[in-house]
């Protein structure tokens, strides 16, 4: 990537955050923290280069002459009194690099905050990044102000009405903890009677549009007990209560979900599903019985056991996902045919398992073969699933849902800035 194009990507992902909105409480004492540490952070560097000054004339008479007070302005604020070292002579001449770079390089610091947070620091890292910054430990309660308002933010986008349906939903769930109170109490380290929280684990159902331009975004997110035919009709029932015609939805992708079918048939009646390729292809492993095995690669090179049974699986699944490559739906299952006869008598388990319900692998031939590297698979949600996990691991156990929908928010906002996906904005 060039540094242009990177430099687009991060003011993309600038765009997208929340800092704009920011409580005035907030801002006000990172303000305040931040004019105070630039003004100690100038004086000590006005002192170090004077000095530095004077030793380069050491033959001649020192010049120091205390201290004059000047008015700088910066964007944070005003510093009234910057303590500038006074020289005898030739201060109103002289040129100050240390405010020449201050100028230059100060960054936002306010919206270097925010971008941390977007990023998925907790409150307790950004207190420590900041600290850093700000030689001051701002309070959690201030610091939380930024969650504040970024659940507002997720909460007015999880509402929203939707402007129009997609025809086509990619769906799948991502599973965390999260922490809920129990009915045992117990008494803490000052000797009040606490109520119990246990972590438990939680589904988030997530479903992403997909638009004939093969523009994509995330259209809905909700955690659920568990991930079976009553969470996926609570989930449909809160996407049509935002505006989602049902008759319109032509296809969801989906890997094998159990309840999925049921609760579409219940909510989604014109749709059908589009099994994930790759879950179908890679589900094959787990059937592998390993048969007449070959003894040499082809090279001629012997094979160990072990380097055998790689090379089948590969094999097996090479010829798998060739069958999806295939540019119409008779081409594909004439591949399926030869693929059966070729592998059955090796390995009959996996072949039966990869062509059990394998109909519902070819419905993405219904659309455009321009779309067909977005809905035959649920990868699109996989690779952002990835993103979320690695912060929600840092977290842990959340300790409520909000935090975690709230995070879930910032990280989804994230990578569709960083992506560009503008039908967020557009088609939501």
């Amino acid at each position: 990537m060039t540094i242009a194009k990177r430099e687009q990507e991060i003011m993309r992902i600038k765009a997208a955050s929340f800092h704009q909105g920011l409580e005035e409480e907030l801002e006000s004492q990172l303000r305040t923290a931040v004019i105070k540490t630039v003004q100690a952070t100038l004086e000590e560097g006005l002192v170090a280069e004077v000095e530095a000054h004077l030793a380069d004339v050491a033959a001649e008479k020192p010049r120091r002459s205390g201290y004059y007070a000047r008015t700088l302005n910066t964007q944070y604020g005003r510093i009234d009194e910057l303590q500038v070292p006074k020289l005898r002579f030739g201060n109103a001449e002289r040129d100050w690099q240390i405010l020449a770079r201050y100028q230059r390089s100060l960054t936002r610091l306010l919206d270097y905050a925010c971008y941390l947070y977007v990023m998925g620091l907790s409150i307790r890292d950004l207190q420590e990044a900041l600290y850093f910054l700000l030689d001051n430990v701002l309070s959690r309660s201030a610091i939380n102000q930024v969650t504040v308002r970024v659940e507002q933010r997720m909460q007015k986008d999880r509402q929203a009405a939707l402007k129009q349906t997609p025809a086509i939903l990619l769906v799948d769930g991502v599973w965390v903890e999260i922490q809920y109170t129990t009915d045992a109490f117990k008494l803490d380290k000052a000797g009040h009677e606490r109520q119990c929280r246990q972590a438990e684990a939680r589904v988030i159902l997530v479903a992403m549009a997909v638009w004939p331009d093969g523009s994509h975004h995330i259209l809905h997110y909700s955690v659920c007990e568990n991930e079976d035919t009553q969470g996926w009709l609570t989930f449909f029932d809160e996407l049509i209560a935002r505006q989602l015609d049902p008759q319109l939805v032509e296809l969801v992708v989906s890997d094998g979900a159990k309840g999925l079918l049921e609760a579409m048939a219940q909510r989604l009646p014109q749709a059908v599903q589009q099994r994930c390729i790759t879950h179908k292809v890679r589900g094959m492993k787990n059937y592998l019985t390993y048969q007449q095995l070959p003894t040499q690669d082809d090279t001629q090179q012997p094979l160990s056991t072990a380097e055998a049974k790689d090379l089948r699986c590969f094999q097996i699944q090479h010829d798998a996902y060739a069958i999806y490559d295939a540019p119409s739906l008779a081409q594909a299952q004439a591949q399926l045919t030869t693929f059966i006869e070729k592998w059955q008598p090796l390995e009959p388990d996996a072949v039966h398992n990869f062509t059990w319900g394998g109909k519902r692998t070819f419905e993405f031939y219904r659309f455009p073969p321009t779309l067909h590297p977005f809905i035959r698979t649920t990868n699109l949600l996989e690779r952002f699933f990835r993103e979320f996990r690695n912060k929600a691991d840092e977290i842990g156990a959340f300790p409520n849902q909000h935090s975690c929908l709230t995070l879930f928010f910032l990280v989804f906002q994230r990578e569709h800035a960083k992506h560009d996906r503008f039908g967020l904005a557009n088609n939501s």
